[in-house]
């Protein structure tokens, strides 16, 4: 057994860890991809980093060939940060956790005492224990994509500022047709799978989403296509990680994240468990997702996109002078 460490110490270790990486969309998908790499047991890790791919596709579509030609900067600029912050509130909030239960699966004896420190939710302090004796996988899956969703809920979504300007203006409406609220899991042989979401703002659309999407990456016969891709392509923000794989190439039209976005500094100086006084005593609450519409998403991907780029061609063959 490794030489345990003090509380106190590891406590400053695991912040240092998460400061360092919680720096922008690139270095959170890689950190998430490389906790699940070393404890492949840890099936939201995987989740997350497959998610935060996506995450950095929808940041750089604001600067690619579509977007700047249907929403003027200041929107553009504002659904950036909005995607940045809760990208960062979300890692702030996981990896602490993920390396707890490494380091208690390094030094054999569970350190989930240690949860209230980093601020986690009371929900999850009772989960990470349960997980320990337990080992019911899928349930602590599900407990995360509840309290991460949960996690951004307040301070995000419904954070005055944050509504007034992006979840009920003109712009998120348009983004949400065009797509953003789609999942896409890529694989090397050119086909994308995944699945929407209807409703975002609510917190229950958003769990029932990433259920489902917990059901399509890990579905046994497509599980290590996904993990293929993972592997094989480095995360750089432009859909061309995964165009690239397509049948009939496509130039790249979105841009790479780190040559378009600035690094953001982030602080939170307001702290509020969300799951302080509620009852989780559902049991459907952790129940799979029920399944939903095609999960094969490449035809709709190739028609969707082709809309758009039709969309900006008319704009531009009339001369539309409209942005929003």
């Amino acid at each position: 057994m490794k030489t345990m460490m003090p509380d106190n110490a590891l406590i400053e270790k695991i912040k240092q860890e998460t400061q360092k990486w919680n720096i922008d969309n690139v270095t959170r998908t890689n950190a998430y991809f490389r906790v699940f790499k070393q404890h492949p047991e840890l099936e939201w890790a995987f989740l997350a980093s497959m998610v935060s791919r996506n995450g950095g596709w929808n940041m750089c579509d604001l600067e690619g060939a579509i977007f700047p030609h249907l929403l003027k900067q200041g929107a553009r600029k504002q659904l950036f940060l909005t995607f940045e912050r809760a990208n960062w509130l979300i890692f702030h909030d996981a990896f602490p956790q993920l390396l707890l239960y490494h380091y208690s699966t390094k030094f054999k004896r569970p350190l989930f005492h240690l949860l209230k420190f980093f601020r986690i939710s009371s929900f999850m302090q009772k989960e990470w224990p349960l997980y320990w004796e337990k080992q019911d996988g899928r349930r602590l899956t599900i407990a995360l994509i509840i309290n991460e969703q949960n996690v951004i809920q307040q301070p995000i979504i419904d954070h005055p500022l944050y509504k007034q300007k992006v979840f009920f203006s003109p712009e998120f409406f348009l983004q949400d047709w065009m797509h953003f609220s789609s999942v896409l899991f890529p694989t090397c042989g050119g086909e994308l799978y995944g699945a929407s979401v209807s409703g975002f703002r609510k917190v229950a659309n958003r769990i029932e989403l990433g259920k489902r999407l917990v059901g399509i990456l890990f579905h046994p016969r497509l599980f290590p296509y996904f993990l293929e891709f993972a592997e094989r392509t480095a995360h750089t923000g432009s859909r061309h990680d995964f165009e690239q794989y397509f049948k009939q190439k496509v130039p790249r039209h979105t841009p790479f994240l780190r040559a378009t976005f600035p690094i953001i500094e982030h602080n939170r100086h307001t702290y509020s468990d969300w799951s302080k006084g509620r009852l989780f005593n559902n049991p459907r609450l952790f129940l799979p997702a029920k399944e939903k519409g095609t999960i094969h998403l490449t035809d709709w991907y190739i028609t969707k996109r082709n809309q758009l780029y039709l969309m900006v061609a008319l704009k531009k063959a009339f001369d539309i002078d409209w942005k929003f």
